[in-house]
């Protein structure tokens, strides 16, 4: 496991964030319920277009805000006039880490890879990101670890997390590479236990077997990259131990029902854990920003 890192979560002012609809929030120049700006078939953007794009609030996959607009403050409107930190976020619903080595859900799915090679070719020079200052957050592979079942074009699935987990970290190479130092890694939560999985207990064991080696190779290429680059500073955040332990005891944070979902108006939405069969509630997305802002500020 990489070490303590040093950079200060009070001071950070600027927020950057890759990943998928875990992640994602909405633009205004965004591909609609998909990100915040453009899409693969379209990723260029002017720096006026970027900085005229809002954030449309409560438009996430949770029906509601997201954990990292809970971390940040950032609910809505333009980034760079959210008052705590600036949240930059080129997450994109439905991402795999890379098109090269699982095909896009969708024909303009823009891929892990292609989100930081779109800010490093059209944000990087634009954007702020001072170093003492920034802080950039990784969350990927809840579609990976589930688009990889029943792939018979993978043979070895450990010899396949090591080639995600390389194309993976040459995107955060990429990124480092690019001025952004700080980096917050969070791993597959216990997907097999949301609701498409319930009764399907092959399945659902396959999926626990195919996060775990995901997890364990996340941390292995985490620590690499550290070692590679004494100039970086990384943590790992648990997303699987946080959810499984909102699920393992429900009732203590106010969840009624963990097996099911709720794609209902917010009033019926009280007790749910999932809002879809993929995709968790606001109120589960506030713990999580809850427990991750506790472990920045240890």
């Amino acid at each position: 496991v990489a070490a303590k890192p040093t950079f200060d979560w009070d001071s950070t002012r600027y927020v950057y964030a890759f990943g998928d609809s875990y992640t994602f929030v909405q633009g205004t120049l965004g591909f609609p319920t998909f990100s915040f700006i453009g899409d693969v078939l379209d990723l260029a953007f002017t720096p006026q277009q970027i900085f005229s794009d809002k954030i449309v609030p409560r438009n996430t996959s949770s029906d509601g805000a997201n954990w990292i607009e809970f971390l940040t403050g950032c609910f809505g409107g333009l980034p760079s006039e959210c008052s705590e930190k600036q949240l930059w976020n080129f997450a994109f619903a439905g991402a795999d880490i890379s098109a090269d080595l699982l095909p896009r859900h969708h024909n303009f799915t823009t891929s892990l890879v292609e989100q930081v090679a779109q800010w490093a070719t059209y944000a990087s020079d634009v954007l702020p990101h001072p170093e003492d200052e920034t802080l950039t957050f990784w969350w990927i592979g809840v579609n990976d670890v589930g688009d990889s079942l029943n792939n018979a074009s993978i043979l070895d699935i450990a010899a396949f997390w090591e080639m995600e987990m390389i194309s993976y970290f040459n995107a955060v190479q990429m990124a480092f590479d690019n001025g952004l130092k700080n980096h917050v890694f969070i791993n597959v939560p216990p997907e097999d236990r949301n609701p498409s999985y319930i009764g399907n207990v092959t399945e659902a064991a396959e999926l626990k077997g195919n996060i775990a080696l995901f997890n364990d190779a996340l941390l292995n290429h985490s620590a690499a990259f550290v070692s590679q680059n004494p100039d970086a500073n990384v943590m790992n955040f648990d997303s699987n131990v946080v959810f499984s332990d909102i699920l393992d005891n429900a009732a203590e944070f106010g969840f009624t029902n963990i097996t099911g979902f709720c794609t209902c108006p917010e009033a019926s939405k009280e007790g749910y854990f999932w809002y879809d069969d993929g995709h968790p509630t606001e109120a589960v997305h506030k713990l999580v920003a809850e427990a991750l802002r506790s472990q920045l500020e240890l």
